[in-house]
């Protein structure tokens, strides 16, 4: 059964060409290690709420922007496998271009899965 990831972090508006090339760079590496499709964001529509919301969620500061990306895993144990070969094999993408601390990441089953043809 498929599994999905989805990663929340706040990127520094200043330094948004570094978070492309990193996430280029990353995302090869899932691909490469099995994941089956992965999409990564800039927030362009992500309002403020008063009780609760992305920028919150990521303690979003001024100057930064809320980056948002999933991946496709065919299996958790292929993305299991994959994240500790993808790390490994790399240790240069251990170094995030934004706050690592401020990042919001979790694997989810899918319980409906639509696509239009």
């Amino acid at each position: 059964m498929d599994f999905i990831d989805c990663m929340l972090a706040p990127v520094d508006a200043t330094r948004l060409d570094a978070y492309k090339d990193f996430a280029a760079k990353v995302d090869a590496a899932f691909i490469k290690h099995g994941a089956l499709e992965v999409v990564d964001c800039l927030a362009e529509d992500v309002p403020d709420g008063e009780v609760t919301s992305l920028p919150k969620a990521v303690a979003l500061k001024e100057g930064e922007v809320v980056g948002f990306a999933w991946i496709r895993w065919p299996s958790r144990e292929v993305r299991d496998a994959a994240y500790e070969k993808v790390f490994s094999e790399d240790p240069s993408l251990n170094e995030f271009p934004f706050d690592g601390k401020r990042m919001i990441f979790g694997g989810f089953t899918p319980i409906v899965d639509l696509m239009a043809n």
